[in-house]
């Protein structure tokens, strides 16, 4: 059951600029994200992503992870908003959704669940941006992980990696 991790980050770390990701993407990391997502039964997402980022058309459902339990993608047909924390979050979308759940988080929900084991396989991005917000370690998360592909194209480094 392939829980996927997918995330984006500035050669510091950074996982935002000036407020999402697209300051710290690249076109090329762009398009191949886009065309991952397309395989997953959900998507999840928290609620600041969700306010941040461009999710108000999915080709899957969308589960945003919210207190304010307010839809921040209400124009989205396939979007959900769930007040779960992201484990319990993570078990409802396996049930109700099937196996392949990507998650699209920010760091915290993200963190959260690299440290409780629920993250099966990680597909991170690193461009040469710098100086965002939003920082992670990117050594440490990579602990978590066997790398089992390692490129780098037009300036972005693309990183496949799965559960230890």
């Amino acid at each position: 059951m392939p829980v996927i991790g997918t995330l984006v980050v500035g050669a510091d770390g950074s996982t935002s600029k000036n407020g999402n990701s697209a300051g710290v993407t690249t076109a090329l990391d762009r398009s191949e994200f886009l065309h991952r997502r397309r395989s997953a039964d959900c998507i999840i997402i928290g609620g600041n992503t969700a306010r941040t980022e461009p999710y108000q058309r999915t080709p899957v459902p969308v589960v945003v992870l919210s207190r304010a339990l307010i839809n921040p993608l209400s124009g989205n047909r396939l979007a959900h908003c769930w007040n779960l924390s992201p484990t319990k979050a993570l078990d409802k979308a396996l049930e109700t959704f099937g196996e392949r759940i990507h998650i699209e988080a920010g760091a915290a929900i993200f963190q959260e669940l690299i440290g409780a084991g629920r993250i099966d396989q990680l597909e991170l991005s690193i461009t040469s941006i710098t100086d965002g917000e939003d920082k992670i370690d990117i050594e440490k998360l990579l602990s978590n992980f066997l790398i089992t592909k390692d490129v780098t194209l037009e300036g972005t480094r693309f990183i496949s990696a799965v559960k230890k």
